[in-house]
């Protein structure tokens, strides 16, 4: 071999020594970078298993979404740079906006991040969200107003539980180009797989819900039940319709709160509850016309290491208008009762203490006056206690009725004739009609059918003004026919046939009737007048008239223990018919 061969093999070498390491150098470069970014994905993957592991840990089976955004922001120091990471979250009665500042930042910096963050929610939310509606919390480094560097990097995660936005989570810096798709990318990973989580999580507690309001769902009492965040878990229909959430397909506290109109405190009566551990009564709330009874009171659950834990808050609703109306009326019916006897206790008292001067012996006519004034007292009260006897009767289902053959024509007149001396005296036509279509004799408790007529022509007479008329009636109602239409047949004067009442479906009956041209019936305390403790009563009744009430009560007892109906039909200023239809 030659100079030049050796030259030539000795720089075909020396490339080739090049080349091969060029080639090493770029194969150590290339794992180097390679192993960088394992390096880099390993640490992601860690930081990734952290956090979730940290989300396990200190979360455990909550729904508290704060709670979970507070853990991911905590730990973004980890592996990301930020000037401030923040969140904005729908809560049940608020929107909160927290922002952790990592550096000095300009108040304009926290003001660009949060308008960003609201009108990403609003998209979300596809509603717009008023800034008066976030309450703001600022942590972290302190507001330095000589930095007024802005927001140059930035981006937004949103929280998605189940189909709905609960929030927005937000990474923000002042320098620019900062943050990688990677970074975005587990960021986003994370928040999806905790937004996972949590929708599995109320998926269990829907069901279970569910089987909770099914439960609940019968009672009559309004009850909500909800959790320490005060979500609501339970509203069952009868607080619904109390408060007119019926068309409502997703409750929060804010609806209950709007709909009670500031007359009930919910939220703060729940919290103090809740913290407190105590009951919280209030006896008398007036919501929508109705009166109600409330008690708020905690949630607890049997613990094995701390005794009772407090689940969240129950607040019932108790609707006591009709407890209120019949206290009422209680309370009305003892002052008229004491006003009823005292009138004959009196008459008895005076004439007793007459009879014990001795005077009576200087003028003996007078003796026989005061022993019938006696006795007409005596008489009085007897029969308002033979009232309360038969209410009292009626009210344990002790009225019993003997069924006998009762001439209906003959009872009605004699009834008619017994109050004929009174309408006289009043200037009152008091006439019968009744129907020849009527049987001789029908089945029912004669006395008892005495103590209707006389109630119902009583309360005709008293009611009617000098010159007007009050006729009894009676006639056979068929079955399938219209009440209506066999009074108009037989021409009568009544009431009837303003109602919309037919009787087509009732059987064959007694239909006794008296009709007056008096003050009328005012159609609001229709329902009310058979209450044994209502009296009839009417703005335009003079102020002479007054009773004890408590003979449509009876009337009405009667007439159910026949099998039969009772009612009235009125126009107001024009008269009323008072009716019942006993089955023969």
């Amino acid at each position: 071999m030659n100079y030049f061969d050796n030259q030539t093999a000795i720089l075909l070498a020396a490339v080739a020594a090049l080349i091969l390491g060029s080639l090493y150098c770029w194969q150590i470069f290339y794992l180097r970078d390679k192993f960088k970014r394992r390096e880099e994905e390993i640490k992601r993957h860690l930081y990734e298993l952290t956090i979730l592991k940290e989300l396990g840990d200190r979360v455990g089976y909550s729904l508290n979404i704060p709670n979970i955004i507070d853990v991911i922001c905590g730990s973004l120091n980890q592996f990301i740079k930020f000037s401030a990471v923040a969140s904005l979250v729908v809560e049940p009665d608020k929107i909160v906006f927290k922002i952790n500042l990592a550096e000095p930042v300009a108040k304009e910096f926290v003001a660009e991040v949060r308008e960003r963050m609201r009108q990403s929610l609003g998209a979300l939310l596809n509603k717009t969200i008023p800034q008066r509606q976030i309450k703001e919390v600022i942590s972290g480094a302190v507001l330095v107003e000589e930095f007024k560097e802005p927001v140059r990097s930035f981006f937004n995660i949103p929280l998605v539980i189940g189909d709905q936005a609960a929030g927005v989570l937000t990474i923000a810096h002042t320098q620019a180009g900062l943050y990688r798709e990677e970074d975005m990318t587990i960021l986003y990973k994370i928040v999806q797989q905790a937004s996972r989580a949590v929708t599995r999580l109320q998926e269990v507690v829907r069901a279970e819900q569910r089987k909770l309001n099914a439960m609940v769902s019968s009672i009559t009492e309004g009850i909500v039940m909800t959790d320490r965040d005060y979500k609501i878990v339970v509203a069952n229909p009868a607080v619904l319709q109390a408060l007119g959430l019926t068309n409502q397909p997703e409750l929060s506290l804010f609806d209950f709160i709007d709909n009670l109109e500031g007359k009930f405190d919910i939220r703060g009566k729940l919290e103090q509850s809740i913290r407190f551990d105590k009951i919280i009564p209030e006896r008398e709330v007036m919501i929508r016309d109705k009166f109600w009874q409330i008690i708020v009171a905690p949630v607890k659950s049997k613990n094995d290491f701390n005794g009772q834990e407090v689940l969240g808050g129950v607040v019932i609703f108790h609707d006591v208008t009709e407890e209120k109306k019949l206290t009422q009326m209680r309370e009305d019916f003892t002052s008229m009762m004491v006003h009823e006897l005292r009138s004959p206790l009196t008459g008895i008292k005076k004439a007793t203490e007459f009879m014990q001067t001795g005077n009576i012996n200087a003028n003996p006519q007078s003796y026989g006056e005061y022993v019938k004034l006696i006795n007409a007292s005596a008489s009085e009260m007897l029969s308002l206690v033979n009232d309360l006897l038969e209410v009292a009767k009626i009210e344990a289902g002790g009225l019993a009725v003997k069924r006998e053959e009762v001439d209906v024509r003959q009872l009605i007149n004699e009834r008619v004739k017994f109050y004929r001396v009174i309408a006289q005296d009043a200037n009152i036509n008091l006439q019968a009609v009744v129907d020849d279509k009527l049987p001789a004799v029908v089945k029912a408790d004669p006395r008892r059918l005495a103590q209707i007529i006389n109630n119902f022509i009583s309360n005709g007479l008293k009611f009617t003004a000098a010159g007007g008329k009050v006729t009894v009636q009676a006639m056979l109602h068929q079955r399938r026919q219209d009440v209506r239409a066999e009074g108009k047949t037989l021409n009568w004067e009544w009431f009837l046939n303003q109602g919309e009442q037919s009787f087509k479906d009732f059987p064959a009956a007694l239909l006794l009737a008296v009709t007056d041209t008096g003050i009328g019936v005012a159609e609001a305390g229709r329902e009310q007048l058979f209450n044994k403790f209502k009296q009839i009563s009417n703005i335009a009744a003079p102020s002479e008239i007054k009773g004890t009430g408590l003979g449509l009560s009876i009337a009405k007892g009667i007439v159910e223990a026949h099998g039969g109906v009772i009612g009235v039909e009125s126009t107001e200023g024009e008269g009323s018919t008072f009716y019942c239809l006993i089955p023969i």
